[in-house]
């Protein structure tokens, strides 16, 4: 009791001590600007929000549980199937962004030759991004749609254009982007050659990512099937009540723990190693 009254003094102490440190407030942009909802932009979702994503997380990792736990009467094997139903919603987003980026990257040098035909033709900035949500290549209609409501709503170009980089979530776009906010404050003759260059640069660097990545793909295929066979061996395993006994043992639990560790680590590991480099983006 003596040890309890002490913790909860040294406690109230310091949250009193705490309260004379007035806190920050934190910008908006480092909620809009957290991992997940750069995901969800990245993957092109706009009506589901880190809520739901978190939701869904909880929700597949409790089926899987109540699953898995029903087939082999074992709670060890069925946390750590759980473990694994809560991953797939976040799966699926990094998949569908990837598959995203790959799209955008075939279609952005179509979209930068509309742009520097536009320029050519005499239209304005705002005007020649504009027309993209219309002439444009179909998977960025969308995105050039909001930001031609957004620029005649009365938004500046500057915050317009802010949108439209969140709303696309790509290297390419921020590149663009940048280059055609500095055009815009500085000026700038040169600007369809700019646009020509990062044309030429766009189709030679998607060609060289489409062969490294089909050569790449052996690899990531056989670190996803490493890390599954022992797992798939488990739950079948699971299903005989002389093993279900095992694992409910103490050293069943640390054999569980260490395997799942040892999965984590060396799927990471073999990603890391057969990875191409990402393109940084200019946040």
């Amino acid at each position: 009791m003596a040890l309890l009254l002490g913790l909860a003094l040294g406690a109230g102490l310091f949250l009193v001590w705490w309260s004379f440190w007035p806190r920050e407030p934190k910008p908006a942009s480092s909620r809009r600007d957290s991992r997940l909802r750069q995901l969800l932009a990245q993957a092109g979702i706009e009506r589901v929000g880190p809520a739901g994503v978190v939701a869904a997380m909880i929700g597949c990792g409790v089926i899987v549980l109540l699953l898995v736990f029903i087939l082999t009467r074992a709670v060890p094997i069925a946390l750590c199937f759980g473990l694994f139903g809560s991953l797939v919603p976040w799966v699926v987003l990094t998949w569908q962004a990837k598959k995203r980026r790959t799209l955008l990257r075939d279609v952005w040098p179509d979209a930068v030759d509309h742009l520097r035909s536009a320029i050519r033709a005499g239209l304005t900035l705002p005007e020649a991004l504009i027309q993209l949500g219309e002439k444009g290549p179909e998977e960025l209609q969308p995105a050039f749609r909001e930001f031609a409501r957004d620029y005649r709503s009365g938004q500046r170009f500057t915050d317009a254009l802010d949108q439209l980089k969140f709303r696309l979530a790509d290297p390419v776009s921020d590149r663009l982007i940048a280059a055609l906010r500095m055009t815009r404050e500085v000026g700038g003759a040169d600007i369809g050659n700019l646009l020509s260059t990062l044309s030429e640069f766009l189709r030679e660097d998607a060609r060289t990512r489409s062969e490294l990545e089909s050569r790449q793909s052996w690899t990531v295929n056989a670190a996803r099937l490493a890390v599954a066979a022992p797992w798939v061996v488990l739950l079948l395993l699971g299903t005989q009540p002389e093993a279900v006994r095992v694992y409910q043992s103490f050293t069943g639990l640390f054999v569980l723990a260490g395997g799942l560790v040892v999965s984590v680590v060396c799927y990471q590991l073999m990603l890391r190693i057969g990875s191409l480099p990402e393109e940084r983006r200019v946040l």
